[in-house]
Formats: C-alpha cells, sequence, structure tokens
C-alpha cells in the first residue's frame, strides 16, 4: 500500500515515483582537450553514404499474355480502389486512378473515375482542368465542351476556366462560339483583366466597334481611373481624339474627388500635350490643383512645374513654383495649424499673387487657429495676424467696414481680464482717425483706458489733436489710477511747462515728489539712488544705475535750472540728501553748484569786470568742494562699508579739480585717495568645496594710520610680556 504522500486519486494504482521522468545521467568529459585527429562534419556524412545499403526495389514484371495483363489490371484496380476507401478526400489518389487507366486506353473507365471525383469535391477547380485536359488531350472535343460547360456553370468565378474554355474554342476556330463564352463571362462582371481579355480577343479579329462597346461596358462595370485611362488609350490609339478627349471629360465628371483623381488629371494633361494643345493642358493642371487636395497633389505639382518649363513663359514657370510653395506651407499648417510663423510665410506668399479672395481665405483660416491657453506669451505672435489682416484689408483692399469688423472681433477675442494688448487698440483708434471718426476713436480709446489702463498713447492722441483740457484730465485720471508712476508725473509737468504754465508744473513736482510710495524717484530727481536691499549685488547695480540714468532726462530739478531758480535748486538737492545719500546725488549736486556761475555770467551785463567774475567762480568752486567734502565726511563716519562708491566720488571730484584748471587744487583729493589691493576671499560651492575669488578692495589713509597704531600697540605688548618672562625665569 502506497504512502499517504506518494498516493495520488488521480494516478489510479501509480505512485508519483512511477510518474517521474528518468533522465539519462549526463556524462562527465574528464579530457577536455581536443583530439589529435580532427574529423569534419563532410567526412562523417560521406562515410555515411559510402556504408549505406543498396535500395531494394522490386523486381521488374513482364506481361506475356492477356491473362497476366488481366491480373495485372485487376491487381491495380484493387490497390487505386483501397486506397481511395481509406482516404477518399486525397485529389492525388483520384487523379493517379484516372491517369493509369487512361494509360491502358481505358476511356471510359478513366472518364468514370473522374466523374466520381468530381461527385465527391465538385469545387475543386483542379479536378475540372484534369478532366477536360484528358478530354481534349485524347481529343474528345464535345466531352471536353460539356466539361467546361459545366465547370463554369457550377465555378463561375474561376477565371482559369473560362480562359482555358475560350483558348479550346479558339485554337478549334469557333470564334462565335468563344465570343459567346465572353458574354457568358461578362453576365458575371469579373475583374478589369477579364474585360481586357475579351478587348484584346476582338482585336485580334479587328472588330473595333465591338471592342469599343465593350469598353463602354468595361466603364460601366468598373468606374475607376485606370478603366477609363485604357479607354483613352484606345481611342487614341486608334486615332479617335475626339472620342479620347470626351471619355477623359466623362471620367473627369465622374471621378473629380476620386482618391485617384491626380493619376486621371496627370493622364488628361499628357494627352493634350500629345494633341499639341498646351492651354488645354495648363488649364487641366489648375484645375486640378484647385480641387485634389494638398496632401494628395505631390506628383501633381510636379508634373506642372515640368510642363511650365517646357511651354510656359516667365508668369507660367512663376505661377507653378508659387504651386510649389503654396503646397509646401499647406503642408506645414496642416501638421501643426499653431505655428504662426508658417502662417504668416503662407500669406506673404499669397499676397505676392495678389488673389483677394484666396488671401482673406488664408487669413480667415490662420485667425481660426486660437492659442489654447490664455497667456499673453502665446498670444504675442497669434494678434499679428489680426494686425496684418486688419492692415491688408484698410490698405490693399480699401475696405473700411470690413477693416472695423477686423478690429472689432480681434478687441472681442482678448481675454482683457487676463491680458490686453496696447498696440491693437491703438491701431482701431488711429484707423477711426484716419476716417475722420474721432468719436469712435474716443470711444475706442476710453474703452482701452477701461480695460487696459497701463497705455499713455491716449494722450499723446488728444495732444495731437489739440485737446489740451482733455489731456490734463487722462493725466488726473492716470495718477488717479498709478500715482507711482514718475514717468506720468514728468510727462504731465512737462506738458504744462510747455504750455508756459510755470506755477502749475511746478506745483505737479512738488505733488509728485511728496508721493510716499514712487516707483523710480530718480526720475524726478535728476539722479539714481538704490535701496539698501541691492548692497550685496554689486554688478546689479552698476547695471540698474546705467539704465535708470538713460531715462532721468527730464525732472523737476532740471525744470528749476531751465528756470533760472538757483535757490528753489539747491533746495531741491537738499531735500534729497535728506531721502539719500547717494554718491550720484553728491556728484550732480557738486556739478551744478560748480556751473552755477556761468549761469550766473549770463544774466549779469556784458561790462561786468573780469576780476568780479573769477572771484564769483572761485565762490563756485569753493561749493562745489564743500559739498564733496560733506560727501566724503558722510562716507568716512556714517557708512565706512560704502568703499567702492566712496572711491567713486573722489575720482569725480579729482576729475572736476582738474577740470577747474589754474583755480584748482588737485593735492586736497590726492591726499584722500584710497590704495587699491587685490585681496581673495572663500566661496562655498554648492558641492561642498571651496574656491576664492578676488576682489578689489581699498585702503584709505585713516585706515592705514589706525593699522600702523595697532601693530605699534601689538609690539609693544610683546616686549613687555617678553620682560616679565625673562624676570622669572632670573628668579
Amino acid at each position: 500500500m502506497a504512502s499517504g504522500k506518494d498516493s495520488d486519486r488521480t494516478l489510479g494504482y501509480m505512485t508519483r515515483k512511477d510518474t517521474e521522468v528518468k533522465l539519462p545521467r549526463p556524462t562527465r568529459v574528464k579530457n577536455k582537450t581536443p583530439a589529435p585527429v580532427q574529423i569534419t562534419a563532410e567526412q562523417i556524412l560521406r562515410e555515411a553514404r559510402e556504408r549505406q545499403e543498396a535500395e531494394i526495389r522490386p523486381p521488374k514484371q513482364k506481361i506475356t499474355d492477356s491473362t497476366e495483363l488481366s491480373d495485372y489490371r485487376l491487381r491495380r484496380r484493387k490497390e487505386f480502389e483501397d486506397q481511395i476507401r481509406r482516404a477518399r478526400w486525397n485529389i492525388q489518389v483520384w487523379m493517379k486512378y484516372a491517369q493509369w487507366e487512361e494509360s491502358q486506353k481505358d476511356y471510359a473507365r478513366a472518364r468514370s473515375v473522374w466523374e466520381r471525383a468530381i461527385e465527391g469535391d465538385y469545387r475543386n477547380h483542379t479536378l475540372w482542368l484534369k478532366y477536360a485536359e484528358f478530354e481534349m488531350k485524347n481529343k474528345f472535343v464535345n466531352s471536353a465542351r460539356n466539361v467546361w460547360d459545366r465547370a463554369v456553370t457550377l465555378l463561375p468565378r474561376v477565371d482559369q476556366l473560362w480562359y482555358k474554355y475560350i483558348h479550346m474554342e479558339e485554337i478549334l476556330g469557333n470564334i462565335a462560339g468563344a465570343r459567346q463564352i465572353f458574354e457568358r463571362w461578362m453576365q458575371w462582371s469579373p475583374d478589369q483583366q477579364g474585360w481586357l481579355s475579351f478587348v484584346k480577343f476582338e482585336l485580334r479579329y479587328n472588330e473595333i466597334e465591338r471592342a469599343r462597346s465593350i469598353y463602354e461596358r468595361f466603364v460601366l462595370c468598373h468606374p475607376k481611373v485606370s478603366a477609363f485611362i485604357r479607354f483613352a488609350k484606345f481611342e487614341m490609339k486608334g486615332g479617335e481624339v475626339a472620342r479620347a478627349r470626351h471619355v477623359y471629360e466623362r471620367a473627369t465628371e465622374k471621378l473629380a474627388e476620386d482618391e485617384e483623381a491626380e493619376t486621371l488629371f496627370v493622364a488628361f494633361a499628357e494627352f493634350e500635350e500629345r494633341c499639341k494643345e498646351p492651354e488645354r493642358a495648363r488649364f487641366i493642371y489648375k484645375f486640378a490643383l484647385d480641387h485634389i487636395p494638398k496632401g494628395r497633389a505631390e506628383d501633381l505639382y510636379k508634373k506642372f512645374v515640368a510642363f511650365e518649363k517646357q511651354y510656359g513663359d516667365k508668369e507660367g514657370i512663376e505661377d507653378a513654383i508659387v504651386g510649389k510653395r503654396r503646397f509646401q506651407y499647406e503642408d506645414e499648417v496642416r501638421k501643426n495649424p499653431l505655428n504662426y510663423d508658417s502662417w504668416f510665410d503662407y500669406v506673404r506668399l499669397e499676397e505676392t499673387v495678389g488673389n483677394k479672395d484666396r488671401i482673406r481665405e488664408i487669413y480667415e483660416r490662420a485667425i481660426a487657429n486660437i492659442p489654447p491657453a490664455e497667456e499673453k506669451r502665446y498670444w504675442q505672435r497669434y494678434i499679428y495676424l489680426w494686425i496684418n489682416y486688419a492692415l491688408y484689408e484698410e490698405i490693399e483692399t480699401e475696405d473700411v467696414e470690413r477693416t472695423r469688423d477686423v478690429y472689432r472681433e480681434c478687441l472681442k477675442l482678448i481675454p482683457h481680464s487676463k491680458f490686453s494688448f496696447a498696440k491693437i487698440w491703438l491701431l482701431a483708434a488711429q484707423f477711426e482717425i484716419r476716417q475722420l471718426n474721432l468719436a469712435g476713436a474716443r470711444q475706442i480709446l476710453g474703452n482701452a483706458i477701461g480695460k487696459a489702463p497701463k497705455d499713455k498713447k491716449y494722450i499723446e492722441i488728444e495732444l495731437q489733436l489739440g485737446n489740451i483740457d482733455r489731456c490734463r484730465k487722462l493725466y488726473e485720471r492716470y495718477l488717479e489710477w498709478s500715482p507711482e508712476n514718475c514717468y506720468a508725473w514728468s510727462k504731465y509737468a512737462e506738458l504744462e511747462r510747455s504750455l508756459a504754465e510755470t506755477e502749475r508744473a511746478r506745483a505737479i513736482f512738488e505733488l509728485a515728489i511728496s508721493q510716499p510710495a514712487l516707483d523710480m524717484p530718480e526720475l524726478l530727481w535728476k539722479v539714481l539712488f538704490l535701496s539698501n536691499t541691492l548692497k550685496e549685488s554689486r554688478n546689479l547695480r552698476r547695471l540698474l544705475n546705467r539704465l535708470i540714468i538713460k531715462l532721468s532726462i527730464i525732472a523737476y530739478i532740471d525744470f528749476e535750472i531751465a528756470e533760472g531758480e538757483l535757490e528753489r535748486t539747491r533746495a531741491l538737492y537738499e531735500r534729497l540728501l535728506d531721502r539719500t545719500k547717494h554718491y550720484k546725488v553728491w556728484v550732480s549736486f557738486a556739478k551744478f553748484e560748480a556751473s552755477a556761475a556761468e549761469q550766473e555770467e549770463d544774466e549779469e551785463e556784458e561790462d561786468q569786470e573780469e576780476t568780479d567774475a573769477i572771484e564769483r567762480k572761485k565762490e563756485c568752486i569753493r561749493l562745489a568742494r564743500a559739498i564733496f567734502e560733506r560727501a566724503n565726511s558722510y562716507y568716512k563716519d556714517s557708512a565706512p562699508e560704502l568703499k567702492e562708491e566712496r572711491a567713486t566720488l573722489l575720482e569725480d571730484w579729482l576729475n572736476m579739480e582738474t577740470n577747474f584748471g589754474n583755480l584748482g587744487d588737485v593735492s586736497v583729493v590726492q591726499s584722500k585717495l584710497p590704495k587699491k589691493l587685490k585681496k581673495r576671499k572663500p566661496i562655498t560651492r554648492e558641492d561642498g568645496s571651496t574656491e576664492y575669488e578676488e576682489y578689489i578692495d581699498y585702503l584709505y589713509p585713516e585706515e592705514s594710520q589706525t593699522t600702523n597704531l595697532k601693530i605699534l600697540e601689538a609690539a609693544y605688548k610683546w616686549k613687555k610680556q617678553k620682560l616679565a618672562t625673562s624676570e622669572e625665569e632670573y628668579d
């Protein structure tokens, strides 16, 4: 009895051990070195063939009388019948049986075998072919016709049966019978090759009209491009140009939208070329290019360009090249409709052609591709499609209403709650001004201020129109919306000054500099200063200094200087120094004091004595020098960390003293100039490594004296400590 672990109900009386597959034990190769004599695979095969025994063949039997022949036939028939009973479905057995009976000249028995085989599998066309060949080979013509007739009746979709049947009748010279068989076949609507065989059959016997009628039935049964092209070539071969053209025209009417229409139009155009009709061919090419989708017209474009190079003039060749480029642009915008640069190039191409309807169509297709996200960076290129569209309608087509509609639709499309484009508002307003519609322009600009109030062009337009009161109101609204905008304050004051309203301009400046938060006070004060938060970035300070110095052109101080109010200017500088101690302020103040003498000389009479002028100039130089002294004292005592700014200030002071000539005193500044020192400081990188960076440090005279005192004090302490140590050792 087997144990519980080895027993299993599914195994019956066997155990698991009995069912295990025992593999042969692998043989261990003890010696892996190559044998001294190597044997190739070719030698092994040759030896195997040499040792192979001869094939055993049955002995040949010679039949000497009719009895032996009958026995032989009976035995062979019995073998074939046995094989058929075992494998009735095997066609090769039936065929060998029938062929053996045929070899015995017993045609009735052979025919009987073929009939029995067909009765078992009449759908096998190979049986029918072999059966008919048996009848034809033995010249049983009527029996062969009977077999072919039965075959094509049962299997009408097998073209080979029809071809063989027709071929037999044609060999026998029965042309009418062959034609009748073709007609029977055509009723089943065979493929194109069957129809073409029928046409070739008629052409072999010079039946042109019959062939033409067959072609007519052929294109009705198979309305394809290839069928019509074959029909047209048939007519062209017969010299019937008008008939061939008519065939192409029928094909164009029916198959203009077909996928193979390109092939049809190319064939039609080449037909007209052969007929010496280049104008017809050109019209066909253009018609095809207008109706066939661009993605399927690549070969057509190549043919058209080659045609124009051969038959066309300069304009025709250019049109063909434009068509080819148009195809390229269509392919680009089809692949990526949001590539606005491709649309720009496409529109520019169409504008060179000058077809207004097509240009408008391209513009409409381009502006229909709205950016997917409501972010300004995605709209910046897209908005220029609208601008170019509007300018084209205004300048080229001179359609005012259409231009107005373009601007209106563009302004509706932009999401003004998230961002806006001042350029499109201004272009729309300027368009209305050119149309002498000032009310419409003001309405557009009013809407622009409500939706994009940062724009300043509205005021400039009103100023050009001469509406001063409206400009003042707009400036007031602008400053209510953005009181920290220095540019607006300075422009407003400049407007009042241009109108000779000095007191109003001064009041605007006073109101501006009293604002608590100005985004660029340097523009109003004619100086530049930076907040203490930028101290750690010297390069950034320099960059911003240069940038804002360029912007500081019109300011309060310039205004007072232009008005000749020197005392007011000094007071403004002092107020500015209360806000910021930037070195540019000090330098600007000192330069003002140095140039004040020249301004005073202009106001004096011409007969003023020269000595008084020199004294006044010395006084101005003294005032400028005093301002530099104040600045140097401030950096020395209150801001010693701003060494670079102090060095720049002293360089400007030195340059000014040099420019004073004989009245200047360069030695006053030279004693204060610092020494430039190259130093290195460690910098820790992101990966934890340390590297050293060189920088320029400044050592001022007062700092060098302090350093010397510290060295003397340290030497004195060292000497004192050394004396105390020697006394202890002596004790």
